[in-house]
């Protein structure tokens, strides 16, 4: 069994560069479902294992892509048939082992999400690991008992994959919801989704002060860094923030008034080890609000031999929404 994979490898200078070439079956684990992959997604964390980030790419070559989804071919131990359409995020797919962005893959059983009814294989990529984080920052919110009576939810990084789909799920739900963003042409974009307002990234009050005026609810943050040190300092009392990324800055540097004054929630969210005890209701819920989800308006598809320029505009902040990318979706049941 062969089949073609986005490799990326090392060059004699150093240099790391993606090529398409075919990858033979023992480039997988022996053990475990194989399965034919229709779609992946782009994610920022796919793009820094692409270009070699030191911190996650593994050895060279290396397939990246987090995300998967498609039919399983065989599976040894019989918890998935033939033909069952599935789909995978996180754990180590992409990351320990080689990942999505190939016509196949092998992972652990206990990887594997049937798919839910509601969604198709594309739908699936579209949300990925960026749904299955939005949903988890959502989930966070909803657990600190905010309601959309309680006023309005901030969301920062709001044009990228997890902020887009937050604000389309939050909408949906009924908040009000204060999208953050540095793109000025971004902003009917983020209306179309939901959002009921809009600031611009240099926007956001700031100050040396340990507390700030009670703005919103709650919030959920995208980026990280002197941003959320801000947004912790403007949620109202008994507000929360759901935390779920690093782009601005690994670094928070706050005090624990927000905390202790307000008695704020900060939720840290990870997507990539959620126990599939959370993921399948996660999962289904995202499937059952897929009639409300403005499919069209985040979601961009682009074949995996043109891949390498999303790559690049992801890394650096130009690209808005959703990425799927199509892996072989016709020998795999369409969109």
């Amino acid at each position: 069994m062969l089949g073609k994979g986005y490799v990326i490898e090392r060059g004699e200078d150093g240099q790391v560069y993606g090529v398409i070439r075919t990858v033979a079956e023992d480039a997988w684990p022996r053990e475990g479902t194989l399965i034919r992959v229709a779609y992946s997604s782009l994610n920022y964390k796919d793009a820094l294992i692409a270009t070699g980030h030191p911190a996650l790419a593994p050895a060279f070559p290396h397939v990246p892509g987090i995300d998967a989804a498609g039919v399983v071919v065989s599976c040894p131990d019989g918890r998935f048939r033939e033909g069952d359409r599935v789909l995978v995020t996180g754990y180590g797919l992409g990351v320990s082992q080689w990942g999505g962005y190939a016509e196949y893959i092998r992972v652990p059983p206990d990887w594997i999400v049937p798919l839910p009814s509601g969604l198709s294989l594309k739908q699936s990529m579209i949300l990925g690991t960026a749904g299955l984080t939005a949903a988890l920052c959502v989930h966070a919110l909803s657990a600190a008992g905010l309601s959309p009576a309680d006023g309005a939810l901030l969301v920062t990084g709001a044009s990228g994959g997890v902020g887009s789909l937050a604000i389309a799920l939050l909408a949906h739900s009924g908040y009000r919801v204060t999208a953050v963003t540095g793109k000025k042409e971004a902003m009917d974009y983020l209306y179309r989704l939901g959002a009921t307002d809009i600031i611009h990234r240099g926007d956001l009050p700031s100050s040396d002060r340990a507390l700030l005026k009670e703005r919103w609810s709650g919030a959920v943050d995208t980026v990280g860094g002197p941003i959320l040190a801000s947004v912790l300092k403007a949620i109202s009392y008994g507000g929360a923030v759901a935390a779920c990324g690093l782009v601005a800055g690994e670094a928070v540097h706050t005090t624990v008034y927000p905390f202790i004054l307000r008695g704020i929630t900060l939720a840290g969210i990870d997507s990539v080890r959620c126990p599939m005890t959370r993921r399948l209701p996660l999962w289904q819920g995202l499937a059952d609000q897929s009639a409300t989800l403005p499919w069209d308006t985040f979601a961009t598809s682009v074949d995996l031999e043109d891949l390498e320029p999303y790559i690049q505009m992801i890394l650096q902040g130009d690209l808005r929404g959703r990425v799927v990318v199509k892996i072989a979706p016709q020998e795999n049941g369409g969109d």
